[in-house]
Formats: C-alpha cells, structure tokens, sequence
C-alpha cells in the first residue's frame, strides 16, 4: 500500500475551511505538523487519532483561540493568523470544557450565551424549541448546570454553541466519558445540523466513531496520515481482515506474529483482527496454527475492515 498523504480531489465549490502547512510548536515540542486538508461546506469531517495526535490542538487554531507557529488555516475567507478574531464570528467552538455556569439552570445557561452571540428576541423562541427537541433537555431547563450528568452537559454545551447557527462547528471530543444514548443524542444534533447547511469539524479518540464522518483525517503524534471517505480507506486495506476468537487473546497473539502467512494481527478485546492475503488459504492455516499451540479457537470469519484496521496499518507503514 503506499503511504500517501495527498488530499483526495476536492468538489469545485470553494472549501469552507482551508488548511494549509498549518504547524504549531510549544517549545521544543512539535504539537502539530504541517497540517495541509480542505473542508467543503455542509461537510462533516473528523480529526481521529489517539491522545496526543494533536487534534485538540489544530481545533484550537481552527478557532483562532491559538496562534500558529507557521502555516494558516483559512476559515470562511478569513485567515486565522491575520485575523483570528474575525473568525470567531462565524463559528462555534465547543471545547473538552466547554465554559458551562454551574449555578445557572440549563434555560439560563441558553439564554445567556444567546445575550452573548446578541441572537435576537424574536428568533430565540423558535431556536430553543429546535434545540430542546433534539437534546430532550426541555424537561429539565429549570434545573442547574451543575447537578447535570456528564452526557446532558455535554448536550447542554452543544445546545449553548449552537444557539447562533453558526456556519462552521468545532467540536472537541464531544462523546468522551459518555453514555451511550447521550451519545446518540450528540451525534443525532450533530447530524441536524448538518443537515441544515453547517460545516462540521469534529475530533474524537475513538475509531468506531470515524465511520460516521463524511471524511476522516487520520492523525499521529501531529502529522497527517491520510485524508480520504472511510468507506474509501477501508476498500483501500490489503489483504483480508478475518475476526479470529479464541482463549487467551495475547497468548494467541504472541503465536500468530511470527508465522509467515500473517500480515499484521492486533488484539480488539476477547478477540484478535488478522490480516492475511487469502481467507480461503490463510484462514484455516491460522486456526491451525492456534489449536497447534494448545488454544481454543471459537470462531474463525471474515470481517468488513474496522477504522483501528485502517489506522493500525498506516502507522505500520508510515513507520
């Protein structure tokens, strides 16, 4: 496979969001790395990567709250370096901590950042309705920030973001510490909004999480591994992915890496992905070798290649 990190062709619309050479240094530590993506409108778009990719850093810059250490980041027409002020007008930005006030209830909360965006009261009625419909936070608009749970103040900073239609969404690991229907409930606001017209820019840590995105940039350690649909880079992975589950997962592990018809296996909780170049010729092979070694094998199948299967072999070839 080659280890390109080219940008796919884009559509001929102008992009929303232009990334270019974007990099930024906090001493001798190199956060992000010449960052170079475009983001067309009404496009949802994820920056996934472990901690410590630097996405939380290029959010920063994107938002014009963090100057670059070179390149520039062109948001709406308007360049972040120059003006990263002017930028702020077009977007919203919801960070890890999104600035919440715990002793103001949740209808509190909405109405002061709509006073802070100077959303008009005409329009505010009608907007507050949309958002309490698709957070389900209307039930609970009159009690305080603070006596929340993580995922309805997740909904609530998501709900306080969107309150002046922005044209561009930043959102830092909205869904992290979640639970599950809170997460749900994220990504169907998420997806409205969208659906409406707005560029979305979204970061998460977790893989699973990258199917959902019109296109991923996937991210180590502040470079750029690839951009492209995930559908694209999933059909892109050489060789075929079989799910094998077996007892003693890191014994099997240890057995599998050195044998030859192996391409790469990595362990996905009780069970292992490996990747071979035939299924019918390698998969029993692998079974084999397993029940060889004394271990218990309780299903051998091909399986359609996981995102973590994407990222782990652009690390393995980008090294």
């Amino acid at each position: 496979m080659s280890d390109s990190t080219s940008v796919p062709a884009m559509p001929d619309s102008e992009p929303m969001i232009r990334v270019e050479g974007l990099t930024r240094r906090f001493g001798d530590l190199l956060a992000v790395d010449r960052l170079t993506f475009s983001v067309t409108p009404g496009e949802l778009f994820g920056l996934v990567g472990p901690d410590g990719a630097g996405k939380t850093t290029t959010l920063r810059m994107l938002a014009g709250v963090l100057r670059p250490s070179a390149g520039d980041a062109v948001m709406n027409g308007t360049s972040v370096a120059r003006d990263p002020e002017t930028v702020k007008h077009d977007l919203a930005y919801m960070s890890q901590r999104f600035g919440l006030y715990t002793d103001l209830t949740v209808i509190e909360n909405l109405n002061f950042y709509a006073d802070l965006y100077q959303v008009p009261r005409s329009e505010r009625k009608a907007r507050l309705d949309r958002l309490f419909h698709f957070s389900n936070l209307a039930p609970f608009q009159d009690r305080l920030a603070g006596q929340l749970s993580g995922g309805m103040k997740q909904k609530l900073g998501l709900s306080c973001a969107l309150i002046h239609r922005p044209k561009i969404l930043l959102l830092d690991e909205p869904t992290f510490g979640v639970d599950p229907i809170s997460r749900r409930d994220l990504w169907l606001i998420v997806h409205d909004m969208v659906a409406q017209g707005v560029t979305a820019v979204v970061s998460t840590a977790y893989m699973d999480e990258a199917e959902r995105f019109d296109r991923v940039a996937l991210l180590q350690e502040g470079r750029l591994l690839v951009v492209d649909r995930p559908d694209t880079l999933q059909g892109a992975l050489e060789g075929v992915v079989i799910m094998v589950r077996v007892a003693r997962v890191r014994e099997a592990l240890v057995r599998l890496s050195g044998l030859p018809m192996v391409r790469r296996a990595s362990v996905f909780g009780d069970r292992l992905h490996v990747t071979v170049d035939s299924a019918e010729r390698d998969g029993p092979a692998v079974e084999a070798a397993l029940r060889e070694a004394g271990l218990d094998v309780f299903e051998v199948r091909v399986m359609v290649p996981s995102m973590e299967d994407v990222f782990i072999d652009r690390i393995a070839h980008k090294g």
